[in-house]
């Protein structure tokens, strides 16, 4: 989780989330930083759009809560494009796992 903490902190700072720059924030924190850890978030939020997908995930359980506690199907198709992107980016960290010979534990062991 440190890791996606630190990509947060770096968004919330308007500095760009890079290697260098994540590896600094979590080295700074005191994390024994893991290079191909950093790599893969990099890589895996390469292409998102960090303030979108946080306004989306606090506009999810709100209209949830508002319609009586069920999303409305557009915001369940997003959900399930986020879901799609995140299995995605799990399958490529696999792929990363199972060259060096871990495992392949998966996105849930890159992330903490």
């Amino acid at each position: 989780m440190e890791y996606v903490y630190a990509a947060l902190i770096l968004n919330e700072t308007g500095e760009e989330i890079n290697e260098d720059n994540v590896t600094g924030v979590l080295e700074a924190a005191g994390v024994d930083v893991e290079e191909s850890r950093v790599k893969a978030l990099v890589a895996a939020l390469e292409d998102v759009d960090i303030e979108e997908a946080i306004e989306t995930a606090a506009a999810a359980p709100a209209a949830g809560a508002a319609a009586g506690g069920s999303a409305d199907a557009a915001e369940a198709d997003e959900a399930d494009d986020e879901a799609d992107e995140e299995d995605a980016a799990e399958e490529a960290a696999d792929d990363d796992d199972e060259d060096e010979g871990d495992g392949g534990e998966g996105l849930g062991e890159l992330f903490g």
